[in-house]
């Protein structure tokens, strides 16, 4: 297979060529990479985990330093998505999303549950004595329109939730962000704010749930699992143990990548 023809005045690449050339390029970017890792003397290994915005800042960043103290030579490069990964193009070994865990091509690990209520400032939580009380407030939700309608089931009221005043969302920490600053009342995973509750900015004021899914670690059934990768897939596992503890019993239980 040719990858290039000679010329009287130089070499021009083949079609066969241009097709390996990205491959060619990726590997020698590799090779730079670890060059220079061994120049400084450091071999790190590098994961590179993608995750829903809420978890990232809710649950993994805090917990992060611990993984760190115990794998130092492993470097995780985090990015945050809004459940719309594509762990292929993205080039990530590991993606943490919301949801039921059936993501086409992909294995899938369950984490923990994450049940929604509504969260508010105190000034509209002073306000809602009960639950049909939020039918006269604004009404702030994701781009799943049925998880009001399910947590208002679920609080046995069953007229319909006036939608369509609200604003939405397609991230719970953008939802917060406008909870936080009386835009109206969100339906959030309280779990993810533990901080905002702590402090009192934000209130919980009924202690009912609805559980829409969860969160899920999910790699590619094609990606071949490195020692890096086991080792932070087996450390979440281990702390989100805790969590799953808790779970309502709707979410599967913790079992580990094949």
């Amino acid at each position: 297979m040719a990858l290039f023809k000679r010329l009287p005045r130089g070499l021009l690449i083949t079609p066969e060529g241009e097709a390996l050339l990205p491959v060619m390029q990726n590997s020698f970017d590799r090779m730079a990479e670890m060059l220079e890792r061994l120049e400084t003397g450091r071999v790190r290994d590098i994961l590179m985990v993608g995750a829903v915005g809420t978890f990232a800042v809710g649950w993994l960043l805090p917990h992060l330093p611990d993984f760190q103290a115990r794998h130092p030579l492993i470097e995780i490069r985090l990015s945050t998505h809004n459940n719309r990964a594509d762990i292929a193009a993205e080039g990530l070994d590991y993606a943490v999303r919301f949801g039921d865990g059936g993501w086409h091509g992909t294995e899938a690990m369950p984490l923990f549950e994450a049940p929604l209520s509504p969260l508010c400032i105190p000034r509209i939580a002073e306000s809602l004595h009960e639950p049909s009380d939020l039918m006269h407030h604004t009404l702030l939700r994701s781009y799943r329109e049925h998880e009001w309608t399910s947590w208002f089931e679920a609080a046995g009221v069953h007229a319909t939730p006036p939608l369509a005043q609200g604003i939405v969302f397609d991230s719970s920490l953008a939802m917060m962000d406008a909870a936080l600053q009386g835009a109206g009342v969100a339906l959030c995973p309280p779990r993810m704010f533990t901080r905002q509750l702590a402090s009192g900015a934000i209130r919980q004021p009924f202690d009912l749930h609805t559980s829409m899914g969860g969160y899920w670690l999910t790699r590619l059934k094609s990606r071949p699992v490195t020692p890096a990768m086991h080792a932070f897939e087996t450390w979440l596992g281990e702390s989100t143990t805790p969590h799953r503890a808790m779970d309502t019993g709707h979410f599967p239980e913790h079992r580990p990548l094949p």
